[in-house]
C-alpha cells in the first residue's frame, strides 16, 4: 500500500509539472519534470553543509490544496564540489515516508558529474556526465510595466536578516499579469521572495508563489560553514559507472 501511495502521489506531481511559464528568469523554484528547488553554484572557498526543507502546496480544482514535503542533505567543499541528495515528495502529515532516490556529485574542476540512482530501473547505477555550469548572472528586476501592456512588476528590497548566524539579503518580486495575456480570464499574481547569502552565493529561503502550481517554499537549516567531510564525495559502494560523457562517446565512435 505504501508503494502504491508513493506512485499515485508521484504521478499527480508529474502531471502538474509538464509545462512551465515564468514571469522572469530565476534560479530557484518552478517546475519542469521535477521540482527545481535551491540552486547551488560551484563556488570556491565557501564550504557548507545544510538540510533543504521543501514544501509544495498545490491548489485543487474543486477547492482547497494538497501539500507535498521532503528534506534532503546538500554540501559544497572548498574546491567547489557539490553534493546533493534527491528525496521523493510525500504528502504532508501522512504516514508515508520519503525515500532517497538519487545522489548527485558534481565537480566543475573536472567538468563532470555523477547521478547515482538508489531506486527504480536504474538502481545501482551511477551515470557519469559532462558538467559545465552556466555562470551565475544577477538578474536586475525593476518596478514598472511589462512590455506590450502584459502587466506590472514590483520589486522590493526587504533588508538584511540573520538566518542561523548567516547574513542574508531579502528581495521580493511581484508580477501581475493582465487578463488575456496567458489565456487567463482575470489577472494573475506571481510572487518570488528570496533571502540570499552573499557569502555562500545561495538562497537560504526561497518562496515561489504561482497561481497555476501553488506555493513552493525552500528553507535551509542545520547550516555549517566548516569544511565538508570527504565521505560525501565518494560514490556508493558497488554501483556500476555508466560513462555518458560526450567526449568519450565521440572518441569511441571515430
Amino acid at each position: 500500500m505504501r508503494s502504491l501511495l508513493l506512485v499515485i502521489f508521484a504521478l499527480a506531481i508529474a502531471a502538474a509539472a509538464q509545462q512551465e511559464w515564468s514571469p522572469e528568469t530565476q534560479l530557484d523554484g518552478g517546475v519542469s519534470q521535477v521540482l527545481q528547488s535551491i540552486y547551488i553554484p560551484p563556488m570556491h572557498d565557501a564550504p557548507f553543509t545544510a538540510t533543504v526543507h521543501t514544501e509544495w502546496a498545490r491548489p485543487l480544482a474543486g477547492g482547497g490544496s494538497e501539500t507535498a514535503v521532503n528534506q534532503r542533505k546538500v554540501a559544497r567543499d572548498r574546491d567547489g564540489r557539490i553534493y546533493e541528495e534527491r528525496w521523493l515528495l510525500v504528502p504532508k502529515n501522512s504516514d508515508v515516508k520519503s525515500e532517497m532516490n538519487v545522489i548527485q556529485i558534481y565537480d566543475a574542476n573536472q567538468h563532470s558529474g555523477y547521478d547515482c540512482f538508489l531506486l527504480g530501473r536504474k538502481h545501482g547505477r551511477c551515470e557519469l556526465k559532462d558538467y559545465s555550469p552556466s555562470p551565475h548572472v544577477e538578474v536586475s528586476i525593476r518596478t514598472g510595466p511589462l512590455p506590450k501592456n502584459a502587466g506590472y512588476r514590483t520589486h522590493e528590497d526587504l533588508g538584511v536578516k540573520d538566518i542561523e548566524g548567516i547574513e542574508t539579503v531579502g528581495t521580493r518580486d511581484t508580477t501581475v499579469v493582465n487578463a488575456g495575456v496567458m489565456g487567463n480570464d482575470q489577472p494573475m499574481t506571481f510572487v518570488r521572495e528570496y533571502w540570499r547569502s552573499p557569502k555562500l552565493g545561495i538562497n537560504l529561503i526561497s518562496i515561489v508563489s504561482d497561481p497555476r502550481f501553488g506555493k513552493q517554499t525552500f528553507t535551509l537549516s542545520d547550516i555549517s560553514v566548516t569544511e565538508v567531510d570527504p565521505k560525501y564525495f565518494q560514490l556508493p559502494d558497488g554501483f556500476v559507472i555508466d560513462d555518458q560523457r560526450k567526449e568519450k562517446t565521440e572518441t569511441e565512435t571515430q
